[in-house]
């Protein structure tokens, strides 16, 4: 009787920390996430928009329980690759797009900066199979009035 009940338990504990760990959720194998703009190699200036394509889902608001959408995030001078079994961070690298936005006006220092763009599910955590944009350099020149 121990023994059938240490096989139930570690059943039990292995579905549960599955199904915490691997939402599932799938995404049309073509599925594409790409900048409209800016485009890779591009010199900006201050702030500059940044706008989201997706083409074969849709975007909708994190939260919401619809096949084949999801929200943005972009990802900003991020090197480590996204673990697919947790949700996606939310911090100033890992910026959220919950409330359905396509484009975000954006402040970066001058430099060179990466950016990437993931789609994640209601819950944040990207689609199995990933849809990733490629990413993306662009250099940040300093305000007109700063140079002299």
């Amino acid at each position: 009787m121990r023994i059938i009940s240490c096989a139930a338990l570690a059943a039990a504990i292995a579905l549960h920390s599955g199904a915490a760990n691997s939402q599932g959720k799938t995404a049309p194998k073509d599925a594409k996430l790409y900048f409209i703009t800016p485009h890779d190699g591009q010199k900006v200036r201050g702030g500059f928009w940044v706008r989201f394509g997706l083409r074969n889902m849709g975007v909708t608001h994190a939260g919401d329980e619809y096949q084949n959408a999801g929200h943005h995030h972009l990802l900003v001078d991020v090197n480590e690759p996204i673990d697919s079994k947790e949700p996606i961070p939310q911090d100033k690298s890992h910026l959220h797009f919950g409330a359905g936005q396509t484009e975000t006006l954006l402040e970066l220092p001058p430099g060179t900066h990466t950016l990437q763009l993931v789609l994640g599910d209601a819950k944040h955590y990207p689609f199995e199979p990933p849809v990733v944009s490629d990413k993306i350099t662009v250099r940040v020149r300093p305000p007109a009035s700063a140079r002299k």
